[in-house]
């Protein structure tokens, strides 16, 4: 992997800045000067986190909290009668796969997602597993749990995540097992499919879509408060994985949408923050 040019303190030093931008000035100051000192910190945030994902002891412990704390929930559930089979819906980028080499390389480049750079690196089957994964997915299996994996990587990503999880050893790395997206994002259809054959013990992602429909397209207070009044589920059918790269949570912001441009972007961003 390249080296990067631009160091975690630098990006770090950026940040801080630009918050104290805000907090000292005016919208109509912020937004006059906005390309002078953000200096693109939606994309130097991307790689801040980068370096959180790839060397933080605090990251690898958080994923080893999920995932031991999943197995409780196996545990619990085979302690239970049931009539049908068991099974697990798994989400699979930063759930389990870790991505963040792409979104390192696409910030070299001064880049953020795009479709065939994306397909380039999921097409090398190299994405590393989270610290604890393939353990637990395997416990789950070897108790007689399916594993369904329902992400959101195109059609196009097939051949080359079947080469990931098979080469990492994930079981049920099948076309059966592996549903990817259609015609629409949202995985309520798919989810339901599951639903029709398999009892589902525990769903796992680090998007809130990736638990249930009711999360969909909702904007930042509403999304907040439905976490809040379902706050019983997480750590029980619902086991969240930590991404603070990219999500929802982003197009969720007020003022957000996906057709403004880099600096337009950093501004909603930091228009969504709070100082004192």
């Amino acid at each position: 992997m390249k080296t990067l040019k631009i160091t975690a303190v630098s990006i770090l030093m950026v940040f801080m800045t630009s918050c104290k931008v805000v907090v000292n000035t005016s919208p109509d100051q912020t937004a006059g000067n906005s390309k002078q000192s953000l200096h693109n910190i939606s994309l130097n945030g991307k790689v801040f986190s980068a370096v959180w994902q790839q060397n933080a002891g605090e990251f690898r412990a958080l994923c080893y909290q999920a995932f031991n704390l999943a197995q409780l929930r196996i545990d619990e559930n085979l302690k239970k009668p049931s009539k049908r089979p068991l099974a697990i819906i798994t989400d699979i980028d930063e759930t389990f796969l870790d991505n963040s080499p792409y979104a390192v390389t696409e910030a070299e480049q001064g880049k953020d997602y795009d479709a065939k750079t994306w397909m380039n690196w999921t097409s090398k089957g190299e994405a590393k597993a989270y610290p604890g994964s393939l353990n637990f997915f395997n416990y789950a299996a070897s108790k007689k749990i399916t594993i369904f994996y329902i992400s959101n990587r195109a059609e196009s990503d097939r051949i080359g995540t079947l080469k990931n999880l098979k080469d990492l050893g994930f079981p049920n790395a099948d076309d059966a097992h592996l549903l990817l997206r259609g015609t629409t994002s949202d995985k309520e259809a798919r989810r339901l499919e599951v639903l029709k054959n398999y009892d589902v013990i525990i769903y796992m992602g680090d998007n809130l879509a990736d638990f249930s429909k009711i999360f969909n397209k909702k904007p930042q207070t509403e999304r907040n408060e439905l976490v809040d009044q379902n706050s019983n589920e997480f750590g029980k059918r619902f086991i969240m994985l930590p991404n603070s790269g990219y999500g929802d949570w982003e197009s969720a912001l007020k003022g957000y949408n996906n057709q403004l441009t880099p600096a337009e972007k950093d501004k909603v961003m930091l228009e969504n923050l709070r100082g004192y």
